[in-house]
Parts: C-alpha cells; sequence; structure tokens
C-alpha cells in the first residue's frame, strides 16, 4: 500500500493525493513486489534497501547513498496474538522526498492524520523526529505498563499468592524487555549520527529533540534493565523463600515422625511375648504411658529448643 499525504504550515487538515507531488510525505505499507519496483523507479531508491525494511529481523542503522539517506529504527506495536513485538521502519530521506516503509501501519499514523499533533509534510526533518519522538513514547507506555505488572505480581509475592502462571508471565515479560533493548541500544547509535548532519539537515531546534530522543531512549534503556532486575530479584526471593518454607516443612514432618515412632517402641516391646520388668505389676501400663508421654514432651522441648521449626 502507497499513499502520499500533504500538509502545510498553513493547512489544518491532512490530505490525502492520488500521486506524488513535491513536500508531501510518502507512506508505504507492506508493499507488494509491483509496489516496490514503482518505489525504485519514481524516486531512483535500492530496491535492496526497501527490502531491508521488510526483514523482521533488521536492526536500526543508518546508510546514504547519493543525495538519499537511509535510516532504519524499530517500533513497538501488539500483534494480533496481543504480543508485543517490534518491526522495522524505514525512512527515505532525500533533498525533495521523505518516503516512509514498514511491514505494519506505524502506531502514531492516526495521530498524525486526526491533527493531533501539529506537523507539515513540508518540514521533513521536523516530520522525522516527530515520528521517531512518538515511536519513543510508544516504547515508554509499553514499558511503564510492564513495570506495573511486575509490581503486582511482586505484591502477590508478599502474600505468598505467587503462582506458575506468573512466572510463566515473566518468560513472555522478559522476551519482550530484551526485543526493547535490542531495538533500543542501536537506535542510540543511530540518534548520535543524525546530530552530526551528515544524513539530515538539522536546525537548531532539531538539535534539541534529537538530544531529547536520546535522553529519553537512554531512559527507557535504564527502566528495562531495572524491570529484568526486579524480575531476577522476585526470582530469587521466591526461590529462597520455597527453599525455607521445604527445609521448615521437612523438619517438622521429622519431629513428627519421631514423636508418633515413640508410643510404637514402647508399646511394642511391652507387647511380646517375652519376660519384662514390671510385666505383673498393676501400675505398669500407667508406667509405660507416663514414660512415653514424658519422652514426647521431651523431644518436642528439644526440637523448639534447638529451633528444629
Amino acid at each position: 500500500m502507497i499513499k502520499y499525504y500533504y500538509k502545510s504550515l498553513r493547512s489544518q487538515q491532512v490530505k490525502e493525493l492520488e500521486d506524488y507531488q513535491r513536500g508531501c510525505w510518502v507512506y508505504v505499507e507492506a508493499p507488494d513486489d509491483a509496489e516496490i519496483k514503482q518505489l525504485t523507479e519514481k524516486f531512483k531508491v535500492e530496491q535492496s534497501l526497501i527490502e531491508d525494511a521488510l526483514d523482521i529481523d533488521e536492526m536500526p542503522r543508518l546508510e546514504r547513498d547519493g543525495e538519499q539517506s537511509y535510516i532504519y529504527v524499530r517500533f513497538a506495536y501488539k500483534n494480533e496474538e496481543e504480543e508485543l513485538v517490534t518491526v522495522p521502519l524505514l525512512f527515505i530521506f532525500g533533498q525533495d522526498i521523505l518516503v516512509t516503509v514498514s511491514m505494519v501501519q506505524m502506531p502514531s499514523l492516526d495521530i498524525f492524520l486526526n491533527g493531533k499533533i501539529e506537523f507539515a509534510t513540508t518540514q521533513r526533518a521536523k516530520l522525522v523526529l516527530q515520528i521517531l519522538q512518538q515511536i519513543g513514547e510508544n516504547y515508554e507506555t509499553f514499558i511503564s505498563r510492564t513495570s506495573k505488572q511486575i509490581k503486582l505480581i511482586r505484591s502477590r509475592l508478599r502474600g505468598h499468592e505467587i503462582s506458575n502462571q506468573d512466572f510463566i508471565d515473566f518468560v513472555m515479560i522478559e522476551d519482550e524487555l530484551n526485543e526493547f533493548l535490542s531495538s533500543l541500544m542501536p537506535t542510540n547509535a543511530t540518534l548520535r549520527r543524525l546530530l552530526l548532519g551528515r544524513y539530515m539537515p538539522l536546525f537548531d531546534e532539531d538539535q534539541d529533540i534529537v538530544e531529547d530522543l536520546l535522553l529519553n531512549n537512554e531512559q527507557s534503556i535504564e527502566a528495562c534493565n531495572s524491570n529484568l532486575k526486579s524480575i531476577d530479584n522476585i526470582r530469587e526471593a521466591y526461590s529462597s523463600i520455597s527453599s525455607h518454607n521445604l527445609n521448615y516443612t521437612m523438619k517438622v514432618l521429622t519431629v513428627a515422625t519421631v514423636i508418633i515412632a515413640l508410643p510404637n517402641l514402647f508399646y511394642g516391646m511391652y507387647g511380646m511375648n517375652v519376660p519384662l520388668p514390671f510385666q505383673h505389676q498393676p501400675w505398669a501400663y500407667y508406667l509405660v504411658v507416663g514414660f512415653t508421654l514424658f519422652t514426647i514432651v521431651f523431644v518436642f522441648w528439644f526440637a523448639r529448643k534447638r529451633k528444629l521449626f
């Protein structure tokens, strides 16, 4: 799909054009072979570079070919299975063109088309930075939701209500955070190279935006690392608590086994058909029972004193 959007500084709404016009934004989403060929012929871009943007594993980077710059980044979105994933986005920046190529719809597209952000397609460099800002805000939103989910599971840990499903969720969260990190860290290097001004002309205001993007990116990276560390801490805490509870249970069962075994020991001895002390005395039964109870109490007191349970 190829669409042409145009908005000047004076216009209030975004116009969708039938064909390319200078100063418009060429929006490309999941192009087929015919559309890729159309782009290469109309805008003189390298076909292989466009195909790179359709590679799910393509990493953020910068390239320059003649007068055109190719800026690869990755943005996060929820797929059909409601899983958080990242996919590549390509900016083709030239003297007269701005083309974006992605596999799926950009999450921030509706924000631009609905007029929620003041922008102009004629200001190509600023539009690129505004799109990058929206991508960064999406990362921050997803990371914030992940942090709240981790805190919720951690609160259940205090009440020993954590379940196996929580650990399955941890695996999913770790995959998401690691994917975010693999996208955000190369993006930082890309933004630093943009600051040099060789790939895209930047005014002083634009440079401030890039610096803010760098700062927000670094904060997102720190937040991802912090969440990953929290997950490790929760795992270690749960493992320690489980080991402690298991040890305590084993100690209790051991003491209980000893206490239960003592009466059987004495009653078994006096149940045998062999001569035993005091076996003809009427008070022998009470002596055995009393000695058994005394032994049980002594074992229980000794176990408590030694903090066996």
